[in-house]
């Protein structure tokens, strides 16, 4: 399932989940609810943004490889975009 990072602008913490790529979180309460970590100070009904970083899918084998994934065209692109779609 692919992972997913998203920045509370109220606190400014980016947190890391895991959810099927039609979904989308829109709340701290919401997210927090989903990772285990607890609300803090900051309320339940701040927004959060979901961050373009493409989502991952995390397997066994791939967890901590640090890896990213080839360019499609096989010659890496400096801005991280192919234009491949």
């Amino acid at each position: 399932m692919p992972t997913y990072d998203y920045l509370c602008d109220t606190n400014g913490r980016v947190l890391e989940v895991s959810h099927r790529m039609a979904e989308n979180l829109s709340t701290w309460g919401e997210l927090c609810a989903r990772t285990g970590v607890d609300l803090g100070e900051t309320p339940a009904e701040a927004p959060v943004q979901r961050l373009a970083t493409g989502g991952n899918i995390i397997s066994s084998s791939s967890q901590g490889s640090g890896a990213a994934p080839a360019c499609g065209t096989g010659t890496g692109c400096s801005t991280g975009f192919c234009g491949l779609n």
